[in-house]
This record gives C-alpha cells, sequence and structure tokens, in this order.
C-alpha cells in the first residue's frame, strides 16, 4: 500500500486496509517506472520483438531470410537464459506424467509401462552416439505386485563408467624349467585383496604338432602389503611332467586368461586373453636346457628402479667398488633399472663397464605409468629374479646407497661356499652418518670419495634395522625387497659377522659435498644419536682406486659430484 507525508501530521493512509490501489496511486507508478530508462528500452525490446513473432508469418518478402522455428529457438533461448531451470531429471518426469493422468496422488506410483511411455513421450531426444560418452540411464517407479497403484518403488540405477585399474600389466614371462613358466607384471591391488582372480594358462604348439595343453596358473604377491593401485603379481605356470610344452625345442606360445573373478562387478567375469610368450622352434636347446647347465657367473646384481637426480660420482664409487668385490665381469654381472635417474652425468658413468660387459641397462621408465609401490620396486626385481634365474649361482638385492663388506680374512667366495644347504641369506646393516667427517679431513674432502671421508657409524642399540639378502635363483619363485618369502630351501639369517653393508642413506641422490658437520672424536652424539668412529671402508678405498684405473683407465677422473 502507498503512503503520503501529511503536513504537520506525520503520516496519513491513503487508502484503505484490504483495498487496491487508487487510479492516482496507479498513474504515479506508471509514471516512476516509465521514467526509469533500463525498464522503458526493455518494455520498448520485448514490445518489438512480440510485435515481429505475431507478424512475421504474415510478410511473405521476409521468409527467406530466417525461418519462423528459428525466431522461436531464438526467443526460447533468450528466455532460457533469463530465469534458467534444471531440467527434470527422468524419474521426475515418470512421475509428473503419470500424476497428470490422476494416478500418483503424492508420491512416485505408477506402472512401468505406462511411465515409460509418458517418460519416452515428455524426455528429449538422445544424443548421437559419442566415443566416451555416456547417456543418464532412466529411473522408474515400479508399482508392488498386488497392491494399489498408490504404491510404488523408485528402482534407481548405476551407471559404471570406464574401469579402476587395469586387470594385468605383462612386464616379462620366461620358461623356468622343461615344464614351467612364470609371468611378472601388475594387476590391481584392491581386486587380489578383496576378489579371487584367476589365471589359466595354456601352451599352444606351432603347427598344431602336439596336442594344447593347459593348468590353472598361481598368482603369487610377493609386496609384503605394499602395494598401492598396483600390486606386483608372478603367475607361476606349471604344467604336468607327461605334458609336451615345447622342452624339446619345437616352440610354441604360452597363453595366459586372466579372469576378475567377479571382482569389481558381480554381474560380470571379465577375461583378457594374453599371449605372454613366443618360442620359435630351436630355441631352446634339447641336447643341453639352461635349467640344466651349470651358471655362467657366480654372482649377479639385480637393482631396484633409479631414479631422481643422482649423483654421478656416488654411483662411480659403489660400481668401482662392488666389481672388485664380486671378481670383475668374468664372474658377476649388474642389471640396472632406469625409472628416470640414469641422467647424461651417470650414463658416462656406466658406459666404460657396459663396454666390458660387467653392466646391463634396462629402460623401465614407462612403469611410472602405474601407481605402485616405490617405482614398482617388486615388479623390477622379480622380473630380474625370472631373466636371469639360470645366469648366475647367486642374485644380489641391495640398493646404490649400500656397500657390501666381508671382513678379511674371508672373501666372499670362501663365505658363499660354507653356505652351501641354503637357499638365501640376509645381509646386516651397518648406518653411516651421511654428513659427519673428520676436521682433519675438511680441506681435502672435494677430492676424497664418499666411503673415505664418511667415517661415522650409527651405533644406537636396540633398533631393528632393514637387512638386504642374497638367493639363489634356482629355488626361488618371488623375491621382495628384503627376503624372499618364496623360496624352497634354507634361510640363513645369522651370518655372525660374516657379511654385512654399510648403508650410507640418501647420500647417492646427494649432487653437493656431503660433509657438511666436522669432529676429530672417536665417539659423538649428534640430535641424539651416538656415532662412533668406523673406517672400515675408508681402508680400502685405494685399493678400490686402483682397481677402477686398472679396469677402465683414467676415463672418470673427473666425474662429478
Amino acid at each position: 500500500m502507498f503512503r503520503e507525508r501529511g503536513e504537520g501530521h506525520g503520516e496519513k493512509r491513503k487508502v484503505e486496509e484490504g483495498a487496491g490501489a487508487g487510479v492516482d496511486g496507479q498513474k504515479m507508478l506508471v509514471r516512476v517506472v516509465w521514467r526509469c530508462a533500463d525498464t522503458k528500452l526493455l518494455l520498448s525490446s520485448f514490445f518489438l520483438l512480440f510485435v515481429l513473432f505475431i507478424l512475421f508469418p504474415l510478410l511473405p518478402f521476409l521468409s527467406g531470410l530466417l525461418p519462423a522455428s528459428d525466431i522461436r529457438a531464438c526467443l526460447s533461448g533468450l528466455s532460457s537464459t533469463v530465469l534458467p531451470l534444471p531440467p527434470p531429471s527422468p524419474v521426475m518426469m515418470v512421475v509428473a506424467a503419470a500424476a497428470a493422468t490422476g494416478g500418483i496422488p503424492s508420491s512416485p506410483s505408477v506402472t512401468a509401462s505406462s511411465a515409460a511411455t509418458a517418460a519416452a513421450a515428455a524426455a528429449p531426444p538422445r544424443a548421437a552416439a559419442v566415443a566416451n560418452y555416456h547417456p543418464a540411464k532412466e529411473e522408474v517407479a515400479e508399482v508392488l505386485a498386488g497392491s494399489s497403484s498408490s504404491i510404488a518403488v523408485v528402482k534407481r540405477t548405476f551407471n559404471a563408467v570406464g574401469s579402476a585399474a587395469y586387470l594385468f600389466i605383462q612386464m616379462g614371462a620366461y620358461r623356468g624349467g622343461p615344464n614351467t613358466f612364470a609371468v611378472v607384471g601388475l594387476a590391481s591391488k584392491p581386486l587380489h585383496v578383496f576378489a579371487k582372480p584367476t589365471f589359466l594358462c595354456e601352451w599352444l604348439p606351432h603347427g598344431g604338432t602336439t596336442a594344447a595343453a593347459s593348468v590353472a596358473g598361481r598368482a603369487i604377491l610377493p609386496d609384503w602389503g605394499y602395494g598401492r593401485v598396483y600390486t606386483a603379481v608372478v603367475v607361476n605356470c606349471t604344467f604336468p611332467a607327461a605334458a609336451a610344452v615345447g622342452a624339446d625345442g619345437s616352440g610354441g606360445r604360452l597363453v595366459i586368461s586372466a579372469s576378475t573373478g567377479g571382482g569389481g562387478d558381480r554381474s560380470a567375469n571379465a577375461t583378457e586373453r594374453i599371449e605372454a610368450l613366443v618360442e620359435a622352434r630351436g630355441d631352446v636347446n634339447a641336447a643341453a636346457p639352461p635349467w640344466a647347465a651349470p651358471p655362467r657367473r657366480e654372482y649377479l646384481y639385480c637393482g631396484s628402479p633409479l631414479y631422481g637426480n643422482l649423483s654421478p660420482q656416488r654411483v662411480r664409487e659403489w660400481l668401482a667398488y662392488h666389481a672388485r668385490l664380486f671378481g670383475g665381469h668374468r664372474r658377476a654381472h649388474f642389471v640396472l633399472y632406469d625409472a628416470g635417474g640414469v641422467h647424461a652425468g651417470v650414463m658416462e658413468v656406466l658406459r666404460p663397464w657396459m663396454e666390458k660387459g660387467l653392466v646391463s641397462l634396462h629402460d623401465v621408465r614407462e612403469q611410472e605409468r602405474f601407481d605402485g609401490y616405490y617405482h614398482n620396486q617388486f615388479l623390477v626385481v622379480n622380473d630380474c629374479l625370472h631373466r636371469h634365474r639360470f645366469a648366475a649361482r647367486w642374485i644380489f638385492f641391495f640398493d646404490l646407497d649400500e656397500f657390501l663388506h666381508v671382513p678379511p680374512p674371508a672373501t666372499l667366495p670362501s663365505l658363499l661356499t660354507g653356505l652351501s644347504g641354503a637357499a638365501q641369506f640376509t645381509i646386516e646393516q651397518m648406518p653411516m652418518s651421511a654428513t659427519l667427517c673428520l676436521s682433519s679431513d675438511a680441506p681435502k674432502t672435494s677430492r676424497m670419495w664418499g666411503m673415505e671421508k664418511l667415517v661415522y657409524r650409527d651405533a644406537k642399540r636396540g633398533v631393528r634395522r632393514d637387512r638386504k639378502y642374497a638367493v639363489r635363483p634356482r629355488a626361488a619363485m618371488a623375491t621382495g625387497v628384503h627376503m624372499s618369502q618364496n623360496v624352497a630351501g634354507e634361510s640363513r639369517h645369522r651370518m655372525a659377522g660374516g657379511i654385512r653393508y654399510f648403508h650410507y642413506h640418501g647420500t647417492i641422490a646427494e649432487r653437493r659435498e656431503p660433509c657438511r658437520e666436522f669432529t676429530n672424536a672417536s665417539r659423538v652424539t649428534v640430535d641424539g644419536n651416538p656415532f662412533v668412529l668406523d673406517g672400515t671402508l675408508r681402508a680400502v678405498a685405494a685399493a678400490v682406486k686402483r682397481f677402477e684405473l686398472k679396469s677402465i683407465g683414467p676415463r672418470l677422473r673427473r666425474t662429478p659430484q
């Protein structure tokens, strides 16, 4: 209602309660609204559009310029932008269509047939099929059997799109004997933890010379529960001894059928067939098969994935030290895996040793696509185990910031001779400071190797420390990071000081001078941790340098940090 101010008497009611505005009030309203320029323009525009909309079909000379349907679409689009309304959901369209017929008093309760018909008539046309486009699923209200149309259940739908993880990602497949194979790869961690996926192994001979054979595969998960989205899986395929699976050199194909077993979607058992391994005729030397021949080397090193900005100097020291410890390229071989850490500086360190046949390098950067534990470390070490199963008597697993040491007068060959009955043995850790050095070395640390100047060992007692290990590859079906849980034979964990490893944690990724704290004390406490002077590796540094010079010459003298 309108009020006007009186002359000295406050405000005076202009109209009676409940009545509309008078003629004078209406004229005032029109005058106020018309004086607003924006309102005048808006009303004029709507009036002009209305006139065009009415007169357009009656003007033949304009019919060729723009169809009337386009004008209507334009106007409807304009109105939708002024006041947008969300489109009704399919179930609401079903309910609304049924309500129009009087079938729904207050809740969704229509028959499925009438509701679907009404919804189909009211629903907008479906979009054309497009790759990676998933149209909405409709919901319906279903009347309960034996009840009136007023009682219904809304049937909800679930639109499954894409996949959470690949069923299986193969890295390698290898023959492990006359009738056994190992397929190494990644698989969905939740699928293997909460479901029961299966693997079927088939051997298909070339040319059908012999009958095909099949056997259930055994999935081994060696990751100790460390997996993430993906976990390492070793599928063991062991056929009956009487089965002809190419041990005679006739060749064939190993095919793996991987199934979800209802995991992920219980209404579907997705199965994928994978050609895991192809052997040509003659690939297996039936007269001298590798599983019956002695290994070519005594020792083989399987490295973990190398990543980050590695120090070329630390890699140089580690490689020269262990090449000497293992007896050179005739007795040992090193297999390294590049997950992004072998940059140009590291490659210059590896090159002379690769030329001598001591080092092999595998580029595994593609595995970074798949979210597994620690750059898929379990995948890499298991592939190395099965790929080189017959290449060496012992395979060692440890990292590039860890240095093995056998206290004299013992040597590595003499130590392992006493382990003839063991399938694997673990190695005790000796943690070293990565920053604490002798004050007397301060003027020359830039010219010293890490093993020479980092001479303080962590002396804390009562701490359980990680171990590393070595395994007889022919006795292991799978391997881990700190030991194998899938080995046939005895495991030795107490070596009575026979072998240990010095761990310079973090130094492999330090590109600057590591010495940042100095002391000449034989015992010192830093940040609450006790350290003692330990020059074990310092004492052998000169011999390692001479071994490197003799083996590859002075090529690496100017290696940067």
